[in-house]
């Protein structure tokens, strides 16, 4: 068998913002899902001498994939190489580099490489791969820019927190209530609707959701399910308030029962904030508003999968013999 035909392409832009700056957003990988629309979720899974080793979930061509990347960070050059280790089909082998090279102090021009093959060098999935490329690429690129000429708003800008309960039930039931969110509209007041599909622990879920003044939020998200203790999200539908939202479930063994924490971090909109919560408004009111409401909804979802949890456990609950 021969092996594929490589191809090779190059993207690049000019980004108003000094180079480190820009290197750094490319070196920490795990921030990604809140920088780059097509990242969904990131795990490190060995780190260290300027090498690691990444899981990389993202959408392609509207599909989601999930591959093991092998990335060389070089701080003093001002790249990262990386290459696949474990492809997603149509992709047979992929490998690139992050180039940063100042042009002046504010200014730097960002290169981007790829050098790729298709399974079984079909020319339908090299277009696909193609595609792909051309199309993450450009996005990861103008985020990028966007990223490193705001990472002096930064602090402002991007919030994380928890919530957590205590609930008398082992996780397993908790894990259950979570991962079944398409049970959730009849399950939890605050959801009006959800749709939910879902292939290989990849959910696709659009939910509207009704928020304590009474009005209504839509929102898509793509829910990737770890079990038997996680499940992260990121929202590619968003409020008008915020430019990212990711999250997750996580339930831990306490004793008997449970602790289950949810977990948000969002990157607000700056250019919306006075056109969702009035002229006044500033970006320590738009962070307040965000951590209650979505905490105040977390929360209760957590809530009632302790009220859940606990009944089934007690024998009282959905699918008992009481």
């Amino acid at each position: 068998m021969t092996a594929p035909t490589m191809r090779s392409t190059e993207h690049s832009i000019t980004v108003a913002a000094p180079a480190r700056q820009v290197y750094d957003i490319v070196a920490h990988a795990a921030d990604w899902p809140h920088h780059f629309t097509p990242t969904l979720h990131v795990e490190i899974l060995e780190s260290g001498g300027g090498e690691e080793r990444l899981r990389i979930w993202a959408t392609a061509n509207g599909e989601v994939k999930c591959w093991t990347s092998h990335r060389v960070l070089d701080s003093a050059a001002l790249s990262v190489r990386f290459r696949q280790e474990v492809s997603a089909p149509p992709v047979a082998f992929m490998s690139g580099e992050w180039r940063m090279t100042p042009l002046d102090a504010q200014t730097t021009r960002v290169t981007l490489l790829h050098e790729y093959g298709a399974v079984d060098d079909e020319p339908q999935s090299l277009r696909w791969i193609d595609r792909a490329v051309d199309t993450n690429s450009d996005e990861e690129l103008a985020r990028l820019g966007q990223a490193a000429e705001l990472a002096g708003l930064t602090d402002e800008l991007l919030l994380s927190f928890e919530d957590s309960v205590e609930i008398g039930a082992p996780p397993p039931a908790v894990y259950g209530f979570l991962r079944s969110a398409g049970e959730w509209p009849r399950r939890i007041p605050h959801v009006d609707r959800l749709e939910l599909t879902e292939q290989a622990d990849v959910q696709h879920m659009d939910m509207d959701t009704r928020t304590a003044d009474g009005s209504v939020h839509t929102t898509t998200s793509v829910r990737i399910c770890l079990p038997p203790d996680r499940i992260v999200y990121k929202q590619v539908v968003t409020p008008a308030l915020m430019t990212a939202h990711t999250g997750s479930w996580r339930v831990t063994a306490r004793g008997e029962g449970t602790l289950a924490t949810s977990r948000h971090t969002v990157l607000l909109a700056p250019d919306r904030v006075g056109e969702v919560l009035g002229p006044d408004a500033t970006l320590a009111t738009a962070r307040d508003f965000v951590r209650k409401a979505l905490g105040r909804n977390s929360t209760a979802t957590l809530e009632h999968a302790k009220a859940y949890a606990e009944a089934l456990a007690a024998g009282t609950g959905e699918g008992s013999c009481a």
